[in-house]
């Protein structure tokens, strides 16, 4: 009896039959796909391991998009004096050249640090490249982006651009902790996929339902916004509970939003004092 055929999968090669790529060589083909595509964006961010790879900056400076990428403190940049280290380029700010800005708002209020920016040679045939230098002045942390705008831009713009990152790794903690995105026992690329696939769509349709409470129903003053979280505990509650339970549900969210919108202004009040 002959032995039934491995179905191949439809659209793409099989996974034995994809070549080893490295994290910034599937970086720039998602990004050649997504602009053949027809897509346009107006910047991109990501950690050190991209910031650092000169083929990846030069793809996405060619299509004419901006870049604002971390790069390690070992990293030499070229400014119209000379050619530094970042870490001792940071050295030479002066007092005045640092401003107090935010990168967004986080769980515990607005991230600000200070920031400054130093102008480099350009590397890309058009445009402006700067570092961007972020300080914590609590800890004295410094962090290093190196930055390419097609056309020149103020300090704030770069550091909205470099703080838009946390959202990035707090959306891959929200699947993960939401949808169970890391939680899958396969060893098999198909149902890897399936599971990743599945999850990505739980955590959109969580998404999905919370932009569409906060559009339709505003959170009233004294209550903070229908989070995901939240929802997920709603959903969890069974269709066939009893009503005294449902009932009890729904109040017990409700103290729960106000108990955290009263810590919330607590907190940026003790901030807003000590700063």
């Amino acid at each position: 009896m002959d032995r039934p055929s491995r179905a191949v999968p439809q659209g793409g090669p099989r996974p034995d039959e994809v070549p080893f790529a490295t994290k910034t060589q599937l970086a720039a083909s998602m990004l050649e796909r997504f602009w053949a595509s027809g897509h346009t964006a107006g910047w991109v961010t990501r950690d050190e391991v991209y910031g650092g790879n000169p083929a990846l900056l030069s793809v996405i400076a060619t299509h004419g998009t901006g870049y604002v990428m971390a790069v390690s403190c070992r990293t030499e940049v070229h400014t119209l004096g000379d050619k530094f280290r970042v870490d001792l380029l940071m050295r030479k700010v002066p007092r005045r050249g640092w401003q107090q800005l935010s990168a967004g708002a986080g769980a515990k209020g607005p991230r600000r640090y200070d920031w400054a920016a130093v102008d480099l040679i350009p590397t890309h045939p058009a445009g402006t490249c700067q570092l961007l230098i972020r300080r914590n002045r609590t800890t004295g942390q410094v962090a290093y982006y190196r930055c390419f705008s097609p056309r020149p831009v103020a300090l704030p713009a770069l550091v909205r651009v470099a703080g838009t990152r946390w959202k990035i790794e707090e959306t891959f903690q929200a699947g993960k902790g939401l949808a169970g995105l890391d939680e899958h026992q396969v060893r098999r690329h198909t149902p890897w996929l399936r599971w990743v696939t599945l999850a990505m769509l739980a955590h959109a349709f969580l998404a999905v339902i919370r932009a569409g409470e906060h559009y339709e129903h505003p959170a009233p003053t004294g209550l903070i916004a229908l989070t995901c979280n939240e929802i997920q505990r709603l959903f969890a509650l069974p269709t066939a509970s009893p009503n005294d339970q449902r009932d009890h549900r729904l109040p017990w969210s409700l103290w729960r939003r106000r108990h955290q919108a009263r810590a919330r202004d607590c907190h940026y009040r003790r901030r807003e004092a000590t700063a």
